[in-house]
């Protein structure tokens, strides 16, 4: 069976990037933009897992996470933060609110590879 990832990402070459690296594992990929839907996105998609950036419109990676982690439909699911804020409180505070992994900009594709598929083998 394909794995799914939803990728909430405001960045295109990011969307760009990502997409073509996991489709080429056969990995199927939904790219969604808007924090204000992200949670309703989830809902409606129902990925094996998410890669979440943390600076989006309308909404914070880490109130999605925060979300996510509340709906007891999802809790469970792997969640890879992704994102250009690499400090050790951001991280923290990922870990804290139930982050799966965290990963920062720029990055190789084989660490997204590997992560991806650490993420899935979890799910």
């Amino acid at each position: 069976m394909t794995k799914h990832i939803l990728l909430i990402e405001d960045e295109p070459n990011i969307i760009e990037a990502i997409t073509f690296i996991l489709l080429r594992k056969g990995i199927k990929v939904d790219a969604h933009s808007n924090g204000a839907s992200a949670l309703e996105t989830v809902k409606s998609t129902n990925p094996d897992a998410v890669i979440l950036d943390v600076m989006l419109p309308n909404r914070s990676g880490f109130d999605i996470l925060q979300d996510i982690r509340e709906d007891t439909d999802f809790a469970e699911i792997p969640v890879m933060m992704l994102t250009a804020r690499g400090q050790t409180k951001d991280r923290e505070r990922a870990m804290e609110l139930g982050a799966t992994a965290y990963m920062t900009k720029p990055f190789s594709n084989s660490d997204v590879i590997e992560a991806i598929t650490a993420l899935l083998e979890g799910a």
